[in-house]
Formats: C-alpha cells, sequence, structure tokens
C-alpha cells in the first residue's frame, strides 16, 4: 500500500531569505573590492615563464609570497653585474628599472646615459617580485629580450658553443659568463630542454648575456649538420672519447659540443661531430660538471689555436 506524500502548495512554503541589491551602475574603487589591474605590478603569467625552483611550497616555508608573473616577451634581470651589463648593451630595450637608492647611485652613470630614472624601492620590496633567494643586489630591470638570431649569424672562421639540452640556468649561465670572457663568437642552443634566457640565468652569466650571441634551434643534430657543411670542425666532449682534447689538431671554424648534465652527448649529436674528445685529469677524480669542464677546454682550445 503505496503513500501519498503531502500535498504543499508554493504559498505555503518559507519565504525565500532577502538578498542584498548590488549598486546600479559602473563600479568603482569604493563599492569594488576586487583589486585593479593598474594596482598590479607585473603583467599576467604566460606559460613557460616561472623561473627554476620557484614552487609554493618553498616559497610557503620560508614566508615569501608568490611572486607577481610576467609577460612572455619580458625579461626580468637582477643583480649589479647583469643589469649594469644590459643597460652598456646597444642591443636591448630597456622597459623599467627598480632599485634600492645605493644600487641606483652606483649604477648613475649607465643610467644617465640610457636617460633612465629607475623607481626607488627598498630591497625587500624587490625580494617580493622575484623567486625566494634571488640574490638581486638591490637592482631589478625589465627589458626585452635580445633579438633572435639564426646560424646564418655566426661568422664563417668563429669559435662557438653548442650545448646539448644543458638545462640548468646556473650551469648556462656559468658557460655563458666563460664564453664572453674567451670572447667567443655565439652559442647554440635547443629550444627545449634548454632554460629560460633571463632570470636566474641572467645573474649566473653576470653580464655575458650582453656579450655572446645565442642562436636558439628546433633540432640539434641538423644544426650540426649546417655548421659542418659550413666548414666548422665538431669537437664533442666526452668523458669517454677515444683521444684528449690536448693531442687533437684543432682548427678554425670549430664548435665545441658540450653534453647535457649527467648525460652527455645524445647519439644523434655524436654522430654528428667529427672529433670525439676527452679532457684528461691528473687527480682522483676524472669528471667535471659541464661549465667547468667548458672553462677547461676553452683554456686548452686557446692555447691550440693561438
Amino acid at each position: 500500500m503505496s503513500r501519498k506524500r503531502p500535498d504543499v502548495s508554493r504559498d505555503a512554503r518559507p519565504p525565500a531569505k532577502p538578498t542584498a541589491s548590488r549598486p546600479a551602475g559602473p563600479r568603482s574603487a569604493a563599492t569594488d573590492p576586487r583589486p585593479s589591474r593598474d594596482a598590479m605590478p607585473w603583467k599576467p603569467e604566460r606559460q613557460g615563464e616561472r623561473q627554476a625552483g620557484d614552487s609554493k611550497s618553498a616559497s610557503r616555508s620560508r614566508g615569501h609570497k608568490r611572486p607577481p608573473a610576467t609577460a612572455a616577451d619580458v625579461a626580468l634581470l637582477y643583480g649589479f653585474h647583469a643589469v649594469r651589463e644590459a643597460l652598456r648593451s646597444k642591443h636591448r630595450q630597456i622597459l623599467r628599472v627598480v632599485a634600492t637608492e645605493a644600487a641606483a647611485e652606483k649604477l648613475g652613470p649607465e643610467l644617465a646615459a640610457r636617460q633612465i630614472t629607475p623607481q626607488i624601492i627598498s630591497s625587500d620590496a624587490i625580494g617580493q617580485r622575484l623567486p625566494a633567494d634571488s640574490v638581486h643586489q638591490g637592482v631589478l630591470m625589465e627589458a626585452r629580450h635580445l633579438p633572435e638570431l639564426d646560424l646564418g649569424d655566426l661568422p664563417d672562421d668563429g669559435v662557438i658553443l653548442v650545448l646539448d639540452q644543458v638545462t640548468d640556468p646556473h650551469n648556462v649561465g656559468a658557460i655563458l659568463r666563460t664564453a664572453a670572457a674567451f670572447n667567443l663568437d655565439g652559442i647554440v642552443t635547443t629550444e627545449r630542454h634548454s632554460p629560460a634566457i633571463s632570470g636566474v640565468l641572467a645573474k649566473a652569466a653576470s653580464g655575458g648575456l650582453e656579450h655572446v650571441p645565442i642562436v636558439t634551434v628546433v633540432n640539434l643534430a641538423r644544426a650540426l649538420e649546417t655548421l659542418g657543411k659550413r666548414g666548422y670542425l665538431r669537437v664533442g666532449l666526452d668523458s669517454e672519447g677515444p683521444r684528449s682534447l690536448e693531442d687533437e689538431t684543432l682548427t678554425k671554424p670549430l664548435a665545441l659540443v658540450l653534453g647535457a648534465e649527467g648525460k652527455g652527448l645524445r647519439r644523434l649529436s655524436r654522430e654528428n661531430c667529427d672529433v670525439l674528445a676527452r679532457i684528461d685529469m691528473p687527480g682522483a677524480i676524472k669528471s667535471l660538471n659541464v661549465s667547468n669542464a667548458c672553462a677547461v677546454a676553452l683554456t686548452i682550445v686557446r692555447l691550440k689555436l693561438r
């Protein structure tokens, strides 16, 4: 026997709770609690722009707020040497500089030469705009990325580095700094599996980013083929190489190929090298960090090409 549910008419239902009405007309700062976009210091994040090591958990554990995002066409440069060399570079389009009073005074000649008036803020305020533990030395710059180059821009008699998926920004920055010190003609790197060319990398390069042309390619094996057709001697650094780099006959143009941390050169990169050479070390440790190996190799190259 089925039971009938009692019939409740609409008029018998309890009245709905009253809702607060919104004021008519456009929102204003007084009526709208949401922050204005004009109050946000940086532009919305684009994919691939987060700096290495910037994790939510790491930032929260230190009490450091997540830094505001940056537009994809804007490079963030920080640290005294990185910013100073960017100010000196004729290729760098600068958008804005924020600095402490002391850092702005130290960069006075370079700022005056570019007719830039920096925004003076505190060191802590600069730190809040960067990933945790960034050593900014009191200065931060927003700038356009350097112009894109291709293999045809490299000289016919140059000495260059080719990086086979070297991913650590500190290592790539150190390699850039070394390349600038040796006055190299360029660096070829991959579009994927390589760090963003700003931020941590620029700080580690200590100004070298402004002095060494960087060519980014999609297919490294094909790029090595092209360099070979142009007459480049392609020397791959390999800890298992059959001969020591010191025993090789080196000529210009020369491309020194460095492999990724831990993995070394990939198969196709090895196959597109003319020579595979090792660096012989007299001590108990036979392998070096890729940036240290780069410095040792370039010293050998310089002495043999002199």
